[in-house]
């Protein structure tokens, strides 16, 4: 899509990254460690001074405390650390439960492992999760299940009730769980992220991953972590050792001396909430059904009502038409399913998201 939209000189609103700059205190800081020598290996788990800030953002928000040394590795991105932690502790024939639509990265790492996906769907235009459905697909050979809150591609988050269903079905199986959680930051209209690590039971089988790239709009600098008691922590670096070993010095200490003065959960919710609602405000009127977006920067349009088309039609044609690219919402499941759905990532500058939404109230039935 972000290849159409070049070929179409449209506005993208397809692929999920910032369309603005870092903070220039973030780029200085990554600056100066380079200028004080931090441009060798950093070390196997990650910088100790970024690993001490991630013990205290943990601690800070949900009274977790994770041993520095034993519990957080730093990782070169999200994405290889949900691939590490599946390769580390998913064999042959192991039962993963994945909630559908599902972000792209968790289906080809369990299918390289051998292992069995169990997909549980979620439904427009909530996207709730079905619990009846996952105690019923649940059962001895069950490894791990992979949840994703604040949700990609839905917007959905996940609530206490949420992760108190999760707790008492992994305390009572084998069940371990790889939380997702890299748009943490980004929750709305007064909701909280209700994290894997603000459950003690929960927390003792969870390994939680996020993003600093999502946090702090670096998402070329590819830069995330992964925490989790020590039992499966040791597991994650037997992988993460040799496929990686460490990741970006400068980089690493430049984000940990950063973080010591700027604290994302105060001011990121805020800031994506205000771009959120100019996005739906600028739609207002139109023909195009805004579905609920309870957190990330992604915003659901059901178009039912103005086409009949598949949505990858539909996202190609408007790309072509009205110049704006989206993303249609069933290339996020493994199976046909056609709710006539497309997402728009609203991290952009706020006159592009205006001039996105007046193309977009063009589309008529």
């Amino acid at each position: 899509m972000s290849s159409l939209a070049n070929e179409h000189k449209a506005i993208n609103l397809s692929q999920g990254f910032p369309g603005f700059e870092p903070d220039v205190a973030l780029v200085k800081k990554v600056n100066k460690a380079m200028q004080q020598g931090h441009n060798q290996y950093a070390p196997m788990a990650g910088s100790l001074n970024l690993r001490e800030q991630v013990a205290d953002a943990f601690l800070r928000r949900d009274q977790a405390e994770y041993n520095v040394d034993s519990e957080i590795t730093i990782t070169a991105g999200a994405t290889q650390a949900v691939f590490t932690a599946i390769s580390a502790l998913i064999k042959e024939g192991d039962e993963v439960i994945v909630f559908t639509p599902a972000y792209d990265c968790y289906a080809p790492a369990l299918e390289l492992m051998g292992a069995k996906i169990i997909y549980v769907q979620m439904n427009a235009p909530s996207y709730q999760i079905p619990w009846e459905e996952v105690k019923r697909v649940m059962n001895r050979r069950t490894k791990m299940i992979i949840t994703n809150s604040p949700h990609n591609p839905t917007g959905m988050v996940w609530s206490e009730s949420d992760v108190a269903e999760l707790e008492e079905l992994v305390m009572n199986s084998d069940a371990l769980v790889l939380s997702d959680e890299v748009y943490e930051h980004m929750v709305f209209d007064g909701k909280k992220h209700v994290s894997a690590a603000s459950r003690s039971g929960l927390a003792s089988r969870s390994l939680i991953v996020g993003s600093f790239g999502k946090t702090f709009h670096v998402t070329g600098w590819k830069i995330g972590y992964i925490v989790g008691p020590e039992a499966l922590m040791k597991e994650f670096r037997k992988v993460h050792q040799y496929n990686v070993f460490s990741t970006n010095s400068a980089m690493q200490e430049g984000i940990a001396n950063y973080m010591k003065k700027v604290r994302p959960e105060e001011t990121l919710s805020t800031f994506y909430q205000a771009k959120r609602d100019l996005f739906r405000q600028e739609l207002s009127g139109s023909n195009l059904e805004l579905l609920p977006c309870e957190g990330t920067y992604f915003q659901l349009i059901r178009f039912r009502d103005v086409s009949s088309l598949p949505d990858t039609e539909a996202a190609k044609k408007w790309t072509k038409e009205f110049k704006v690219a989206s993303i249609p919402v069933s290339v996020f499941y493994p199976f046909p399913v056609q709710e006539h759905v497309l997402r728009f990532c609203f991290a952009k500058e706020d006159n592009e998201l205006k001039k996105a939404a007046k193309r977009l109230r063009k589309i008529k039935a």
